[in-house]
């Protein structure tokens, strides 16, 4: 049985038992977390879908820690224009570990 739920405009697709980066959430380590944006929860052929959200489901979680991602550079260079961009990100993230899929 798996998941799809959205967090922080981007959709994840889950199982009981997987680990997640999710957007930042400030929370404790070992603190347990609600998602209840589920889009929609397949199991074998059973299928429910929402539209757009499924009522009455949820994914219950617990925070493993938070953290900073690797640095993405990107550099933009225009050639024989003396001109160049070099600017860096690095996504904050909470890290989480799905422990039940409900749906109702």
């Amino acid at each position: 049985m798996y998941a799809i739920f959205k967090n922080g405009g981007k959709q994840y697709k889950v199982m009981e038992g997987s680990v997640v980066l999710l957007d930042k959430m400030s929370l404790e380590p070992k603190s347990k977390v609600e998602l209840n944006e589920v889009l929609a929860i397949i199991d074998g052929d059973n299928a429910k879908i929402g539209t757009p959200l499924l009522a009455g489901a949820k994914i219950e979680a617990e925070v493993i820690n938070e953290g900073r991602a690797k640095k993405v550079v990107t550099f933009k260079k225009r050639r024989r224009k003396d001109s160049k961009t070099k600017r860096g990100f690095r996504r904050d993230f909470t890290r989480v570990r799905i422990l039940k899929i409900i749906a109702k």
